[in-house]
């Protein structure tokens, strides 16, 4: 996935940039500081995500927003940008014309690396989702306009943010599914603690649980990161 990342703070943008090319699937094309930037940066680069500063030097972000909507228009392309909005501005009146033009989410500076990466997932998984879709049902439409990843901050009591991410860091290597016992391994993590995570990450709808039956005794559970 082709990103597009517009902050007028330089610093700011290379950490946001950092962030993204950390993950398989995503490339950063491009950054942009100020709103004119950033729509020249959108004609010529053709992103399929960009990351939006409502503040900018020269136009707010959802003014941005709009104008890449309505070239899309023009072009004939509706719909093939996606844009997510990053933040400081908490004023609720932003958030619902954020929502009203067409932003999939809207995270608030300051705040955790995974939560963008589990939003830069959900954006991959929605696009993955629609574009091998014909026909939806309505449980495909659930989905789609369903509530958003949770991030770290929803963590349970007792589940600390980078033991989560560690064990994240382990499903996504190893994408053909994994027992406790071995993400605990692979993680230098007791078996117990392991099995927690693994646990939360299935119940919130990022991990699968598949069972393999042995010879004797109880099948194994077995986890593969859905994301």
């Amino acid at each position: 996935m082709k990103v597009l990342v517009v902050d007028d703070d330089f610093m700011v943008a290379k950490l946001h940039s950092r962030y993204v090319s950390a993950m398989d699937g995503f490339t950063v094309v491009g950054v942009a500081h100020s709103g004119a930037e950033a729509l020249r940066a959108a004609e010529r680069l053709r992103p399929d995500l960009v990351l939006l500063d409502i503040y900018l030097p020269d136009m707010d972000g959802i003014a941005v927003l709009r104008e890449l909507r309505a070239a899309e228009e023009r072009d004939g392309r509706a719909g093939t940008v996606d844009a997510l909005f990053i933040t400081a501005a908490r004023d609720a009146e932003l958030i619902r014309a954020a929502l009203r033009a067409g932003a999939l989410h809207y995270l608030i500076k300051p705040f955790h690396r995974t939560a963008l990466q589990e939003q830069l997932q959900h954006v991959a998984s929605l696009r993955s989702r629609l574009a091998g879709l014909g026909e939806a049902r309505q449980e495909d439409v659930d989905h789609i306009f369903g509530a958003r990843p949770p991030g770290s901050r929803g963590l349970p009591k007792g589940l600390a943010p980078h033991t989560a991410e560690l064990v994240e860091r382990v499903l996504r290597e190893n994408t053909e599914g994994l027992s406790a016992t071995e993400c605990a391994a692979a993680g230098a993590l007791s078996r117990v603690s392991a099995r927690r995570y693994l646990e939360y990450f299935a119940t919130t709808g990022r991990a699968e649980i598949s069972l393999r039956y042995g010879g004797t005794g109880r099948p194994e559970r077995r986890y593969r990161w859905t994301g």
